[in-house]
């Protein structure tokens, strides 16, 4: 797909597979461009140039989300998911808290920013009018299902891949953004391929695509399964494991937030990977979704969006189709 091949050609030549990453990438994200992210063979990698790296323009995300559309009343009114999140005020949410690219809370001023979290906020404000009424629940890759099947949250927005299994149990509105799986090792690791993982300890998150693909696609490798994302990424630090493989949006944010520590592997696997929007199963909500998603892609917000948290230099030309 056109999409992928652009959005991953333009993330490899801006990290050259190393630690310049952030500096070349162009973000949007940076708040300013005077500490950009050293090179990989660098020893200076201070804090000024990490935030560099990795810093949303607060204000421009903000007024962003501040200024979307409301829908009518007539419009929530014809759906029974949209109408009960009217009535309670609030969206609940499930959600991630540390992804730096998709979805990460900040301490200091308790606002949630990235891609997926600015899609959160737009469709609370298309709901409710307040774009910070939502009610956010922390999610895994094993309870995202679960959430959403007992009505712990109306919709879960965590980099969530539609497979016809989950479908199985939920339904999904979009997708609003095409991912595929990529490998992390450390920068000073010695490996530089995906033929180098063979013997070597590979983890993935338990409950997602990742065991499955590993196991498919790098038969060779020793998996390893852990619970989250921080899970792996420490084990990676302290050499309890040798790489890490998830989607490559997510190696992305690593990468970028640790200028010099970490590179991906130029080489992907597995299929095309489509995020989707979770709502209960055969809810009403997935067409409401679906409708307010097409809204804001021909308006141009989801690519502002996309320009402001994930850098203008990786915008693809469109976004996925979204599935009928």
């Amino acid at each position: 797909m056109a999409i992928l091949d652009k959005m991953i050609l333009s993330r490899r030549q801006a990290l050259g597979f190393g630690a310049a990453a952030a500096a070349s990438l162009g973000l949007a994200a940076c708040g300013s461009s005077e500490a950009p992210a050293p090179d990989a063979g660098s020893a200076a990698s201070g804090s000024a140039a990490e935030e560099a790296a990795v810093q949303i323009d607060a204000a421009a995300f903000d007024a962003l989300v501040a200024g979307g559309a409301t829908a009518s009343d007539d419009v929530i009114g014809a759906s029974e998911w949209a109408q009960k999140v009217k009535d309670a005020g609030k969206l609940r949410v499930g959600c991630v808290s540390t992804s730096e690219l998709f979805s990460q809370l900040n301490e200091v001023d308790g606002h949630y920013r990235g891609f997926d979290a600015g899609l959160w906020q737009l469709l609370t404000r298309y709901i409710t009018g307040d774009d910070q009424a939502f009610e956010p629940t922390t999610v895994t890759s094993s309870t995202r299902e679960s959430v959403l099947e007992n009505d712990d949250v109306d919709a879960v927005f965590a980099t969530y891949s539609i497979n016809d299994e989950r479908k199985e149990v939920i339904s999904f509105a979009g997708p609003y953004y095409i991912s595929q799986y990529g490998v992390m090792v450390k920068a000073d690791s010695g490996i530089s391929s995906l033929d180098d993982l063979k013997g070597k300890k590979v983890a993935a998150q338990s409950g997602s695509n990742g065991p499955e693909l590993v196991e498919e696609f790098l038969p060779d490798a020793d998996l390893q399964e852990m619970n989250t994302d921080e899970e792996i990424v420490t084990a990676l630090d302290q050499g309890r494991i040798d790489a890490y493989a998830v989607n490559t949006d997510i190696i992305l944010g690593s990468v970028l937030k640790n200028p010099g520590k970490y590179v991906m592997l130029e080489e992907t696997f597995g299929p095309e990977d489509p995020y989707g929007i979770g709502l209960p199963k055969d809810s009403d909500g997935v067409q409401f979704v679906n409708d307010w998603l097409k809204s804001i892609e021909d308006d141009g917000t989801w690519a502002e969006l996309w320009k402001i948290t994930l850098g203008e230099d990786t915008v693809p030309a469109e976004p996925p189709a979204i599935e009928a």
